[in-house]
């Protein structure tokens, strides 16, 4: 059994972490684990306004990724499921669900809610997008 975990580095993310290491009993063999966190891409017009590069951009991602993934990595360590940790960058839910069918996994588990307003907002689109697209089964956690 493989399954992908997004996690954004808010409380939810972590609750849908805890909820995998809670039930990871249940499967026969541990599961294996793909741990992912999407950027959204910075456009090409917004970098050339700011001057950024694009290894300074790639940087910032892996640097932002790194933290988003931090906690979520330390549960999974702790209960020793194995995992492969992942930062990507793209359409959120699009990256997420192709990532999932990429790796052929055979479950999504995503939080419902990011951080503050704003982030729960767009964490219940992305979400609900997942639903939408995913053609494996999603466990939504909240």
């Amino acid at each position: 059994m493989k399954i992908l975990v997004a996690v954004d580095g808010s409380k939810t993310a972590l609750e849908a972490v805890n909820w995998l290491v809670a039930h990871a009993h249940w499967y026969r063999q541990p599961p294996a684990v793909e741990l992912v966190t999407v950027h959204h891409p910075v456009s090409k017009l917004a970098r050339s306004a700011l001057r950024i590069k694009q290894d300074e951009l790639e940087r910032w991602y892996r640097k932002q990724g790194e933290a988003n993934l931090a906690q979520a990595k330390k549960r999974l360590q702790k209960a020793r499921l194995h995992f492969r940790s992942h930062v990507l960058v793209g359409p959120v839910a699009e990256t997420i669900v192709r990532h999932a069918g990429k790796s052929r996994c055979d479950l999504i588990v995503i939080g419902t809610s990011g951080m503050g307003a704003a982030g729960n907002l767009l964490a219940a689109s992305v979400a609900s997008k997942v639903l939408d697209l995913a053609t494996l089964p999603v466990l939504l956690a909240r």
